[in-house]
């Protein structure tokens, strides 16, 4: 292997074009196919930003062309040459047209046989592409991500920093507060038995700010959540954190649409149209049967509780008496498509969303086929197909449960199958929203108290305030959601800045006034000194990038993400740690039971 010596690169593959033929260049990077003719040679080299086509012929040193064929796959070379147009014009690529006639060859590196190929869409599983990750990212498609990202933080901080805000980072190693996910945790070897807890978010420090004088504050934070993962979920992940003192909602909502302006146009050259509509949090679940509704197709949910209220159908009956209901969607004109087979399949993914089965109604040009309305009267049958328009060619799909939380759900994903089964929605379309008006609390079956939907920070409406002991499962915060696609980008509220109305807050929970003062006591002492009006929002980051660069998960944007058992295949870690250090932690190992 050699060394680069005083060759030095002088243009990334993609700069090369066709007014540069003749100009001597020096290209760098891996080889990421090499075509041995024997009269001739071509490489193609893959740098970071694309692929460029080496050319190795008779009037190449003969020294140069005897090195071209020691080249495999995954060699890291440097090459000097002069540009040319290719005989053969591949289309494919930005440099397609041009080619490089090397004169001199470095071979800096050698590489083994790679574990799978490195190219776009490789057909290997992820397990594999993670463990071997730093290969993984050497293909194109995993390039793109990054510089999403980077780009995205980029714009980012360029746009806030033109509001007048100011980027402050905040503590990693945190006091562990309840009222949230489960916390990753970090004992203290100068404190025994004392633990730091790693952030779920900024969110006590970024409203300690409000109160310190800093009017916007932004930071690229990260952040850890130790849950159970799912598809669009990672133990450590990045928000674009802000807060705002001096605000109300409609403030922080048009101040964050002009970020998701700027960053649409710049990076994906869409105009985003302002303002974002706003949805209330129960016209988004009566009509989507989500607090995140995909917007881009219609199939809204239908109530039918009152056309069904005195049937004789004991499914729908005893829904509706223990405080439940009956709603449909209807897939118009899919009959033909959604056959028998098909539904059975919409079946299973209603009942994992909790409902013990679905009802439907397929009525086709040729007869009508039911799994229910046998069991109800003439008028039933026809009152509920004028309430939710059905007609031949449709199919009603009908969820009954004791629980309206179920049946929104269930109603919910089944919408969204059939809008994905049968391309129902334009994909290159983006649809924003708001969802405003959320319900403040949530009552918790297990805890058998009222939980915060957002967290115990987050203001009242104003005209709720007075029903926070009396009604608290009615009242409303001032809290808001951007979705996108039936996706949620990033949510935030109005925070309390009132002590007395926190403390009040804090015993709707169930806080002793010991627990209280022992979690957040720094904070209730705080504003004794005076605390502005403020609040704010935090996006997921990996989620923005993964949703404009087109990539079907977060991983796709992360650069060494963590699987489903929150494990990363790369390193091994987690990890053993040696007895020294767990006895400086005065940490003793039990067997799991």
């Amino acid at each position: 292997m050699e060394t680069m010596g005083n060759m030095r690169r002088t243009h990334y593959s993609v700069a090369i074009n066709e007014t540069m033929v003749g100009q001597e260049v020096v290209v760098a990077g891996y080889i990421a196919k090499s075509r041995d003719l024997g009269a001739v040679i071509f490489c193609d080299v893959r740098d970071t930003k694309g692929i460029i086509q080496l050319n190795f012929n008779d009037e190449c040193p003969r020294d140069t062309f005897e090195k071209a064929k020691q080249i495999r796959g995954e060699f890291v070379v440097m090459a000097k040459g002069v540009v040319a147009l290719r005989e053969s014009p591949n289309n494919n690529i930005p440099t397609g047209k041009v080619e490089v006639l090397v004169k001199e060859l470095k071979i800096l590196s050698k590489a083994e046989t790679t574990p799978f190929e490195i190219k776009d869409n490789v057909n290997v599983n992820d397990e594999l592409r993670l463990k071997y990750r730093y290969l993984d990212l050497r293909r194109t498609n995993a390039h793109e991500g990054l510089i999403v990202r980077h780009r995205l933080a980029k714009i980012a901080r360029d746009y806030f920093d033109a509001n007048d805000f100011i980027e402050i980072e905040t503590p990693i190693l945190v006091k562990s507060t309840p009222e949230g996910a489960r916390d990753y945790i970090v004992p203290s070897r100068v404190q025994p038995n004392r633990f730091f807890a790693l952030p779920q978010s900024p969110q006590l420090y970024k409203q300690l700010l409000m109160l310190s004088g800093y009017d916007r504050y932004v930071q690229l934070a990260r952040c850890f959540r130790d849950e159970d993962l799912r598809a669009d979920r990672q133990p450590e992940f990045t928000q674009i954190d802000i807060e705002m003192a001096y605000v109300d909602e409609i403030d922080i909502q048009t101040m964050n649409e002009g970020f998701i302006r700027k960053a649409f146009k710049e990076v994906l050259d869409v105009d985003v149209p302002l303002p974002f509509p706003r949805m209330t949090y129960k016209d988004a679940m009566d009509n989507y049967g989500s607090d995140k509704p995909d917007t881009r197709f219609e199939m809204k949910l239908c109530d039918l509780t009152e056309c069904v209220k005195d049937t004789g159908f004991a499914v729908f009956r005893n829904a509706i008496d223990n405080g439940g209901s009956v709603r449909c969607i209807v897939a118009k004109g899919l009959a033909d498509k959604l056959t028998r087979k098909e539904i059975d399949k919409l079946v299973e993914v209603a009942k994992t969303y909790g409902a013990k089965g679905l009802a439907y109604t397929r009525m086709t040009a040729e007869n009508t086929t039911s799994s229910y309305e046998k069991f109800l009267t003439e008028a039933e049958i026809a009152a509920t197909r004028e309430k939710c328009g059905a007609e031949t060619g449709d199919v009603m799909m009908v969820v009954a449960s004791e629980e309206n939380s179920v049946v929104y759900a269930a109603l919910g994903a089944l919408r969204l199958a059939v809008a994905k089964k049968f391309e129902l929605f334009d994909p290159e379309q983006f649809n924003f929203l708001w969802v405003t008006d959320f319900p403040l609390f949530e009552f918790d079956k297990e805890e058998n108290r009222y939980v915060a939907v957002h967290h115990p920070f987050t203001m009242p409406k104003d005209e709720d305030i007075e029903k926070l002991e009396t009604d608290p499962g009615a009242c409303r915060a001032k809290a808001y959601d951007m979705v996108l696609n039936g996706v949620e980008l990033g949510g935030g509220s109005i925070r309390i800045n009132n002590p007395d109305l926190q403390q009040r807050m804090f015993k709707i929970l169930g806080f002793t006034e010991e627990r209280m003062h022992d979690s957040f006591g720094f904070l209730i002492e705080a504003y004794k000194y005076g605390a502005p009006p403020h609040g704010g929002m935090a996006y997921g980051f990996d989620r923005l990038c993964m949703l404009m660069g087109r990539k079907d998960s977060i991983r796709d944007v992360i650069a060494f993400p963590k699987v489903q058992n929150a494990s990363e295949l790369m390193t091994g870690c987690p990890d053993t740690v040696e007895q020294k250090q767990l006895d400086e932690l005065y940490i003793a190992m039990v067997e799991k039971k």
